[in-house]
């Protein structure tokens, strides 16, 4: 049975981020070091609170854990209800950990506004800590839209210098998505209160709303655009190089690390087992813009020749593995995808961290304008290796493990599928292999003259990532036993909610049927 400590601990991971940037924002201007002090107390203490959560989580099953029900718009039918399982425990602790480290490891580039700054961040880590526990689909989407307003303002105050059109680009094309979301939350609730006579946006209530074929397909696509372009999935893609360029490097990791894993958990909590016919039907479509996306970021990452934008691209690719695994519907695809999420979180996370040091160094992020880097900046040179590595997916590395799982579900789909796929990975080989002989080996020429190596805070923030590379690496089923229970029923649901609907029809059709006889006979009896 929960205690009442339990019944709290998601609440209280949501609330200690967001207490912690309201803190900040009291205190005076000038304490820099106070300001930066409360926010690594409140993003250190969210982890210690998941960890906790993590510790008493039961990874046998695949049941919502630690749920909190609690009312909130009552003549809506809408309540605060928030709960996590194996599907979301991974991304919940991926945030809860990346937040302090980023800001670690960042948070002393930022010299102006530096108040507003960690507050925005930790109030964004907040609302992705609620986007992957909401039960109530209200409530998901209030913190879906919560997210995107400090998102906004991290990159339109403290980015680059084209930062207004990139937060513009990126609020734009996010919103437009989130309102056919919310059209399809309606459009659900309204009919399961139809059937039942009481209005709720609760998670199981919305998941049992029986739809016609053609109604299922349009929902799907409502949810599939707003998850798309979050991803982001070709064509939906253009918003992402541009607001990673000009994101701060803060903005940056986060933006790679967690946001972009909300389109790929979105696929997996709603449109799988809400609409399963629609998800299998329009399966191909989704898996073609998958692969896409992956010999596309692929291939415009070895055309970059800035650093910061060659990561943002790899994303691209990176995430269309994810998806794949995702479509190809079977266990090892999704769970792969699962881990696979944490991966691209934990690598690229890195790597943005590792672009943000060495331009703070040196200006700038021209791959041109380094050369032997690895001779002044021994450290870092090893670090950003290590990482590198993990990216391609070297076995031993936590990228073998996601991917090789992920191919291992694409083959079984389709044996096509999964070649097309694999090379994606020979590219992601190539345009990383590049970068690294042009930019850490070969003479010491340009900008790394003036170099000089990672500091122990730095080095701080990089190290619990570098031991997670190697720990899923060879221990993957520590990660990812929590979510195989939770895999497996989510496909058993799908498989029973399809016969639902199927059997659903064959009644509607034969009720129909039946009417239009007894019509038939009706008027052939008239005089």
């Amino acid at each position: 049975m929960d205690t009442g400590i339990e019944m709290g601990a998601l609440s209280l991971a949501i609330a200690a981020p967001a207490a912690a940037g309201l803190a900040v924002l009291l205190i005076p201007r000038g304490a820099a070091a106070l300001q930066r002090g409360f926010a690594l107390t409140g993003a250190f203490a969210t982890l210690a609170v998941v960890a906790w959560i993590w510790t008493g989580f039961d990874a046998g099953s695949p049941a919502m854990q630690f749920e909190e029900r609690l009312p909130w718009i009552s003549s809506l039918g809408a309540t605060y209800h928030v709960g996590i399982d194996g599907l979301s425990l991974l991304l919940v602790a991926l945030t809860a950990l990346l937040a302090p480290l980023t800001l670690l490891g960042t948070a002393w580039s930022i010299t102006q506004r530096l108040r507003a700054y960690l507050s925005f961040f930790l109030f964004l880590e907040a609302a992705m800590i609620g986007v992957f526990v909401a039960l109530d689909l209200l409530l998901f989407y209030v913190f879906w839209e919560a997210m995107l307003i400090p998102m906004y303002f991290l990159i339109g105050i403290w980015g680059g210098g084209r930062r207004a059109y990139a937060a513009l680009k990126f609020f734009l094309y996010t919103m437009a998505g989130s309102v056919l979301m919310l059209v399809a939350i309606l459009v659900l609730a309204f009919l399961g209160a139809r059937a039942t006579g009481q209005l709720s946006f609760d998670y199981a209530d919305l998941g049992a709303v029986l739809l016609p074929a053609a109604l299922e397909r349009w929902l799907f696509l409502a949810f599939a655009v707003a998850f798309a372009i979050k991803v982001p999935l070709l064509p939906f893609h253009t918003w992402l190089p541009d607001a990673h360029v000009e994101a701060p490097t803060g903005g940056s990791v986060i933006l790679a690390g967690v946001l972009l894993k909300m389109g790929t958990y979105g696929f997996l909590r709603f449109c799988l087992p809400f609409f399963p016919r629609a998800s299998q039907a329009l399966a191909p479509v989704i898996l073609g813009l998958a692969l896409a996306g992956i010999i596309y970021g692929a291939l415009m990452a070895l055309a970059q020749s800035d650093l910061k934008k060659l990561v943002a691209y790899s994303s691209v690719s990176h995430l269309g593995f994810v998806v794949l695994g995702i479509f190809a519907m079977n266990p090892e695809g999704v769970v792969g995808s699962l881990l696979q999420m944490v991966n691209h979180g934990i690598n690229t996370g890195a790597l943005f961290l590792l672009v943000g040091m060495i331009y703070d160094r040196a200006h700038t992020r021209m791959i041109a304008d380094f050369g032997g880097v690895a001779r002044v900046m021994p450290v870092f040179a090893a670090l950003a290796m290590i990482f590198v590595l993990a990216s391609i997916g070297l076995p031993g590395t936590n990228g073998f493990a996601g991917e090789f799982l992920i191919l291992l579900g694409a083959f079984r789909e389709s044996t096509i599928l999964g070649i097309l796929a694999a090379s994606g990975v020979v590219l992601g080989a190539i345009y990383l292999l590049v970068m690294v002989r042009r930019v850490f080996f070969g003479e010491v020429a340009g900008a790394a003259l003036k170099l000089t190596d990672i500091g122990r805070r730095e080095l701080v923030a990089l190290v619990p990532l570098v031991l997670l590379v190697f720990a899923i690496g060879f221990k993957p089923r520590i990660f990812t036993a929590a979510a195989e229970p939770a895999v497996e029923a989510l496909l058993g649901k799908m498989s029973e909610r399809r016969a639902a609907l199927v059997h659903h029809d064959e009644l509607r059709l034969g009720a129909l049927a039946i009417e239009v006889a007894e019509r038939a006979n009706g008027g052939a009896s008239r005089p």
